[in-house]
């Protein structure tokens, strides 16, 4: 057996190390600075300094959906692991493998007293309030834990259906000092991993496939978690089925393919979302059918036989009863239905539907038309797409900014759409472009933000200027909470309450208070003139664009309306 004598603190970096982590973004404090003490020296993981807790967690998410590994965030206890919570949450509800540490005050103390559960100063029951958000949390007990914990937490947050885990430490364990053994085992009682489909489920589904005469494909995150996004391609091409994406699915494939749709949902895709009540066989890969994607889900798909394919046995039939639900990991899943269509299909048939699709996408192309010179969401997007390389990545934040990025910018490779889609976090875009940055530093990453999203985490401009982590922000800036106004208008009869963000910053000058670099512009010329810039420069760059304050996201799905209820003009 071999064992070594170290503290606790230098058995979690050790650990760390053997799961290949490389960077940590946190913030210290008093319950967590005997591991930022080990990190002292540490030449193997690079530390990042957010300067806030929350976006600590977004710039983990950020790196982990980026680069497909799992992404770590770290902060003291009490407030600084509750303000961790709402980044956990974002990250559990989009499926994004993150590892959190917090500090803990400690679990004995003088005269082996314990300090845990006496409301210490900074004290706070983070494995408590993170119960609902992580898919499981660790507290050990003694230092010669730590390294199984890691492991296992390592492992729950890549496997299944991603997502967070925490990891919370006692300061006397961090401190404390014992022989210390590295395996690489994982113990996890009850954790059964089911990623191979059942040949009964594939042989269902591939005679609905074969014998469908107006096929579509659903593809949600999951495509891009299991790296399917190829098996996705070679599906569609072989049933020449149309194939759209949830908002999480976005970039799952190529946009620019002629059997693209786009997105579906509120904000979705015209043809998206009127072909859905078209098909007569539904194959839906790795998505939850959020009530963001199918609007009223009595009249989604409502003539389709419906397959599911989905790694999370809770998320079958809960939202939509399906016809065939094959609880399986979905690239292995595609492969052996690849293969299982192939063998039923008749050739020369779908030449019916395929004109279908090209019709609905020419018929309905008219509702995201925009003025070809003015400087509108549209004609940005689209100038950005053009300007930016096929593996350039975009993340967004929260509200109208984001509804337009998933119309207009074409995404056409996983992994280089990101936003908040469950929780729908304002603030998130700016630090997950952080941490997409540091995962692929040879990329242009930038942000699309809204003035209302941009102020809540701008403070990260200082994080990006010192950590040399030039990342691109463009606001579309209209003074407002955009889509909060927007419902309003819609909704509301233009009773707007709230929404006003009167003197927000001179965003140019707070990018250059930052040492950051700043630019305005009021043109389209003088957009693409500053992208030009800032994608060839070595320092962060802040773009403001001012646009109107009633320009809505449309089309438009109304609330408790179904997906061909769109419109594209409230």
């Amino acid at each position: 057996m071999n064992m070594t004598k170290m503290s606790g603190a230098q058995a979690l970096l050790e650990s760390l190390e053997r799961q290949k982590v490389d960077t940590i973004f946190g913030i210290l404090g008093g319950a967590i600075l005997p591991v930022y003490d080990a990190l002292c020296g540490n030449t193997k993981i690079r530390h990042i300094l957010a300067r806030h807790e929350q976006c600590a967690a977004h710039e983990a998410e950020g790196y982990a959906r980026a680069s497909g590994r799992v992404g770590v965030c770290m902060a003291t206890s009490g407030p600084g692991a509750t303000n961790l919570v709402t980044g956990i949450a974002n990250a559990y509800m989009d499926s994004s493998p993150i590892v959190a540490i917090t500090g803990q005050v400690p679990s004995t103390g003088l005269n082996t007293s314990y300090m845990i559960g006496r409301d210490a100063f900074q004290e706070a029951d983070i494995i408590g309030i993170v119960t609902a958000v992580t898919k499981y949390s660790y507290q050990p007990r003694n230092i010669t834990e730590i390294p199984s914990m890691v492991n296992n937490a390592f492992h729950l947050a890549s496997t299944g259906r991603p997502g967070p885990v925490l990891i919370d430490l006692p300061k006397n364990l961090q401190s404390g000092q014992t022989k210390v053994e590295f395996t690489n085992k994982i113990n996890l009682r009850g954790y059964k991993l089911i990623t191979e489909p059942k040949p009964s489920k594939i042989s269902q589904a591939a005679e609905l496939l074969a014998k469908a005469e107006t096929p579509l494909i659903l593809a949600g995150g999951g495509v891009i978690c299991s790296n399917a996004s190829d098996e996705l391609i070679a599906m569609s091409d072989l049933l020449m089925a149309p194939v759209a994406t949830t908002f999480m699915g976005k970039g799952a494939f190529p946009e620019t393919h002629p059997l693209s749709l786009g997105s579906i949902g509120m904000h979705g895709n015209p043809a998206a979302n009127r072909l859905m009540s078209e098909t007569d066989v539904l194959l839906a890969v790795g998505t939850r059918f959020s009530d963001r994607a199918t609007a009223n889900l009595d009249t989604f798909a409502p003539n389709a036989k419906k397959i599911h394919i989905e790694i999370d046995n809770a998320e079958i039939n809960k939202n939509i009863e399906v016809n065939v639900p094959i609880l399986a990991d979905a690239k292995i899943t595609l492969n052996k239905l690849h293969s299982a269509v192939k063998e039923k299909l008749q050739k020369g048939e779908g030449t019916a539907w395929i004109k279908r699709v090209k019709e609905a996408k020419e018929q309905l192309s008219p509702l995201l038309k925009e003025l070809p010179k003015d400087i509108v969401p549209k004609n940005l997007l689209t100038a950005l797409r053009e300007m930016l390389p096929e593996n350039g990545i975009i993340t967004t934040e929260v509200g109208q900014n984001q509804m337009w990025s998933a119309l207009y910018f074409k995404a056409l490779n996983p992994r280089t759409f990101i936003s908040s889609g469950g929780l729908g976090t304002m603030g998130f875009g700016f630090p997950a472009a952080i941490g997409a940055k540091v995962a692929c530093p040879d990329r242009p990453v930038i942000d699309i933000a809204g003035d209302g999203s941009f102020i809540m985490s701008e403070q990260e401009l200082a994080c990006s200027v010192q950590e040399n982590i030039p990342v691109i922000a463009i606001i579309l800036n209209n003074s407002v909470l955009g889509m909060v106004a927007q419902w309003q208008r819609m909704l509301y009869n233009r009773r707007y309450n709230a929404v006003n963000l009167g003197n927000t910053p001179d965003f140019v000058k707070l990018a250059e208070a930052y040492g950051a670099q700043g630019f305005r512009a009021n043109s389209m010329e003088e957009f693409q003139k500053a992208v030009k810039t800032a994608l060839t420069s070595k320092v962060t760059t802040v773009i403001d664009v001012p646009i109107g304050s009633e320009t809505d996201v449309v089309p438009f799905v109304p609330p408790g309306c179904g997906l061909p209820q769109q419109r594209g003009d409230y």
